[in-house]
């Protein structure tokens, strides 16, 4: 049975809002979740995704005992970090610790029921590299605003449970052929809506989707052959984008000059 948590929604709201809340927020145990407007934390529970979701987040409550300095979390694109991207992730961040937290069809929704079910308990990373929120748009055409509240409420989640560890919020990244496909545009909706997220000392947002496109704005199938996951030379292309970035949060705690 879901649990709602009303302290987290009325944080969340006064997020969206610029309000802020009174006293603390209640600390939650293991058995409560918490819930965002039109949002209910759930596993995915796609037919196609029985048989490997569950087993993929024990083997990642098993991984936190790397200790990870660095972590990212997401959906297919992140985890596609061991798949297509793996010899340029390696290359570029295989000099740290690292825990990829990367669920394919993963919504906001799955993120958050991964986070309230112990897969960052118990670790201290320096950074956590975050994007979510395709599969929202791609499996429902979810509204911009409920999905970017879904981002919020991650963002809050990890600031809760990780209080030391810096948060670098990605742009969702461009699908569809072209700047018209309406996927697209309501990804760019959302990037507009979350990228106030950002704080400059805890939470960084970066945009690096021009890494993927044309000057027009035209996605090509040599780097994202479904014009929504980068094969090889995709992630190459994002990982030159990152590691500045990365480097920089890992070492000096901010983002380069020139990405502020």
């Amino acid at each position: 049975m879901i649990r709602r948590t009303p302290a987290l929604l009325l944080m969340l709201l006064a997020t969206l809002s610029g309000c802020t809340t009174s006293g603390e927020p209640e600390h939650k145990t293991d058995q409560q979740e918490a819930t965002v407007p039109a949002l209910t934390l759930a596993p995915l529970e796609e037919e196609w995704a029985i048989d490997w979701w569950m087993p993929r987040h024990e083997e990642k409550l098993a991984a936190r005992e790397s200790d990870p300095e660095l972590v990212f979390l997401g959906d297919s694109i992140t985890q596609g970090w061991e798949g297509e991207g793996a010899e340029a992730f390696e290359a570029t961040f295989g000099q740290w610790r690292t825990l990829n937290l990367g669920f394919s069809g993963d919504r906001t929704e799955n993120v958050l029921w991964r986070l309230e079910h112990g897969e960052v308990e118990g670790i201290d990373p320096k950074l956590v590299v975050m994007m979510i929120g395709t599969n929202n748009t791609g499996h429902r055409m979810d509204p911009p605003e409920d999905v970017a509240a879904g981002v919020t409420a991650i963002v809050n989640e990890l600031r809760r449970r990780l209080p030391d560890t810096r948060i670098l919020l990605l742009a969702i990244f461009p699908r569809g052929e072209t700047p018209a496909d309406e996927m697209r545009a309501n990804n760019r909706d959302i990037n507009r809506m979350i990228r106030s997220l950002a704080d400059g000392s805890e939470v960084f947002y970066a945009n690096v989707n021009r890494v993927f496109m044309d000057g027009q704005g035209q996605l090509h199938t040599d780097i994202m052959p479904d014009l929504l996951h980068p094969n090889a030379e995709g992630y190459q292309r994002l990982a030159e984008a990152l590691k500045p970035m990365v480097q920089s949060l890992m070492t000096r705690g901010t983002l380069p000059a020139q990405e502020r």
